[in-house]
């Protein structure tokens, strides 16, 4: 098998017609339509259903986190517009800090535009409130951008909300509406911090999460705040040319204590709650260690798990190595970052079953499902092209164990 680094990205490629693409999400979430491979064997129902295909006592772990209207539209004093999309914050660094400032912070963005805006500052006026953007410094695509507000009642959330607009994916190719506010985020919902909704997510209603109890499946939830890196596909033509965006995560102590005891029984809904569970696999690896390990030392890098080397820890041993630390250190919840890239070739160690959306072409979201799916992602993708399934954020989802 060739190396993780070497998979050229061309052969994660398909032909996706424009008319497949759901521009606007069904009225009833619960029913889009879902297709299930289960040991590799394909059939399909309707999402409100998933009770159904879902094991007893299995444990679904959805992210939590809530999609900031992160991008603010400033005019120069020609009229020229500068679009600023707020990515994560700079100072304080910390999502829940930065929110309830209420004079200035300062974040990372992107800006579009951003050759007619050399100096000085842009300025926004709503209901009586003047906001101020500065470019401080770049730092390749992106920008560290200061926000002053001149009403000390808002915080910097209340900016967002009623300067900002909510950043639907570019592949609509729409604006946004009105509806988007409620439709593109999930109905759990609860940390701000994304600029994009974890999609598999958007599936889930009332009804779903009842029929899912009379089964005895639980749920936990953690929070991993989705970046722009989302939308973009890997343009390198291989893998080793791709950086990977980092991503901030957070998991309660209490929810390492539960994925210990529902091991072998974990469905993960959406790619980045994937992504945080094998993060975790391979924190509690470096804690073997680093058991004294602070800060960024915690971060997980996009090689992290290659080479495959063994011996390795267990899940459960993997995830102990986390409490030990989180206890020491009385911690209720471990928040860091991580940049996994997982694609195939990688083992996977927590995740038994994934709940996702049909994504982009030359996407690592296609990369992760194909390494899930032992490299039959296009008999999967073929079937819900020929059978009529719509694709991408507001598109129809699969259950894949």
């Amino acid at each position: 098998m060739k190396k993780v680094q070497d998979i050229h990205i061309e052969e994660f490629d398909y032909e996706l017609p424009d008319e497949r693409i759901a521009r606007f999400p069904l009225p009833q979430r619960d029913q889009s339509k879902l297709l299930i491979c289960k040991n590799k064997q394909i059939t399909e129902s309707t999402f409100n259903r998933l009770d159904s295909f879902i094991p007893e006592k299995s444990l679904l772990v959805f992210n939590n986190t809530k999609v900031i209207q992160a991008r603010m539209i400033f005019h120069k004093t020609t009229g020229a517009p500068i679009e600023i999309f707020c990515l994560e914050p700079d100072r304080p660094a910390d999502y829940a800090q930065a929110f309830a400032q209420n004079r200035s912070c300062s974040w990372i963005c992107l800006v579009g535009n951003s050759k007619r805006w050399k100096a000085g500052k842009l300025y926004k006026q709503l209901q009586g409130v003047s906001c101020s953007a500065e470019k401080l410094e770049s730092r390749g695509e992106t920008h560290r951008i200061r926000f002053e507000w001149d009403n000390p009642a808002w915080c910097f959330a209340d900016v967002l909300d009623q300067f900002g607009e909510l950043p639907i994916p570019p592949y609509l190719n729409r604006k946004a509406e009105e509806s988007d506010k409620e439709t593109y985020q999930t109905i759990y919902s609860k940390i701000k911090g994304s600029v994009a909704a974890p999609t598999a997510g958007l599936h889930f209603t009332p009804a779903v999460f009842d029929a899912l109890k009379k089964k005895h499946i639980e749920w936990e939830e953690l929070t991993l705040h989705v970046g722009a890196g989302t939308f973009k596909p890997v343009k390198a033509e291989t893998l080793a040319g791709h950086e990977m965006h980092s991503e901030c995560i957070s998991v309660k102590k209490a929810t390492i204590e539960k994925l210990q005891s529902c091991a072998g029984r974990i469905f993960a809904v959406g790619t980045t709650s994937v992504r945080t569970l094998e993060s975790l696999y391979y924190i509690g690896l470096f804690l073997e260690k680093h058991p004294d390990a602070t800060g960024e030392a915690l971060n997980v890098p996009q090689w992290a798990p290659y080479p495959d080397e063994t011996p390795r820890l267990t899940a459960g041993q993997s995830l102990q190595n986390i409490r030990n630390y989180m206890e020491r250190r009385k911690l209720e919840e471990l928040t860091t970052h991580t940049q996994i890239l997982i694609a195939p070739g990688y083992t996977f160690r927590i995740v038994n079953g994934i709940i996702t959306n049909f994504h982009q072409p030359k996407s690592t979201l296609l990369l992760l499902i194909s390494a899930f799916a032992d490299r039959h992602w296009r008999e999967l993708y073929s079937y819900a092209l020929a059978h009529r399934f719509r694709f991408l954020s507001y598109g129809d989802s699969m259950l894949v164990y």
